[in-house]
């Protein structure tokens, strides 16, 4: 299993803006040569799809599980329209996988076939600091485990199952004594927390750029915890605009990729141009 780490970097915002601009990368070379067989008369839509189908049966990664869960979740049970998707949140020690935004924001913790659950004890603890709603996602073998982990607190459990579907097994309930001002603040960005303080003082302070952030923070721990959290939910729902039109042409297996890559019209026009290319086999 270990010489396929090689399709961790595949899938990655790097790799694939060189591709739409350069055609052709060595990583990209390599896997296709690895991973298939008569790649030289197909094209890239095809060996994409393909190195994909590799990844299903025999190394479900992180990749695999953030772009199921975007594709099942936000595009399958919720709108584009009124589901915002978050990805890679720092919350203090920790990096949120995956956060879903609509009527509630919930974080998904991601552990895969190759994890281990050594650090989520921590990782739950930070998240539910700015996050009202945790789930952790696993597959069908570690689920007992992560069961008698998880019993019997707040946080839900979802199972990516054998057939790549998002099997929910235990509901997250809504914990909010953990919330915590700095963490959030921290979060946002400089806009965001300037909209939070006008949304509810009518106004900025007025204070030299020295002190600035030192007298937003300092408003921003006066107002109650849970008025926060939902000034802090409207901000981020608006992160992540994204060319609708354009997007809803991206194959299923590039849809994450594509979410978060805050591609213009003409980078699409790149991306379906290489797709549609025969690979060049260089």
């Amino acid at each position: 299993m270990s010489n396929n780490i090689i399709l961790n970097r595949i899938f990655t915002q790097s790799i694939f803006m060189e591709l739409i601009n350069n055609k052709e990368n060595s990583l990209y070379d390599t896997c296709v040569r690895r991973y298939l067989r008569d790649a030289d008369q197909l094209e890239n839509n095809q060996l994409v799809t393909r190195l994909y189908e590799f990844m299903k049966k025999k190394y479900r990664n992180e990749y695999f599980y953030k772009n199921t869960l975007l594709n099942k979740l936000l595009l399958g049970r919720h709108s584009l329209n009124t589901t915002t998707a978050l990805s890679e949140i720092p919350i203090n020690k920790s990096k949120a996988d995956f956060i879903l935004i609509n009527g509630k924001a919930i974080v998904y913790e991601i552990k895969t076939e190759l994890d281990t659950f050594d650090r989520l004890d921590s990782q739950i603890s930070d998240y539910y600091k700015a996050f009202n709603h945790v789930c952790v996602v696993t597959c069908e073998s570690n689920y007992n485990k992560l069961q008698e982990l998880l019993n019997d607190s707040k946080v839900g459990i979802c199972v990516l199952t054998d057939r790549n579907t998002i099997s929910t097994r235990k509901e997250s309930t809504e914990d909010n004594s953990n919330l915590d001002h700095s963490t959030i603040f921290k979060i946002l960005r400089k806009s965001e927390f300037e909209n939070v303080l006008i949304e509810h003082y009518g106004n900025l302070p007025k204070t030299s750029q020295v002190k600035y952030y030192k007298e937003c923070f300092k408003l921003f721990l006066e107002i109650d915890i849970n008025t926060v959290y939902k000034y802090f939910i409207k901000e981020l729902k608006m992160r992540n605009k994204i060319e609708l039109e354009e997007f809803k042409k991206v194959p299923y297996e590039l849809k994450f990729l594509m979410y978060f890559s805050n591609y213009n019209k003409n980078d699409y026009s790149k991306l379906f141009s290489f797709l549609n290319e025969k690979w060049r086999g260089n």
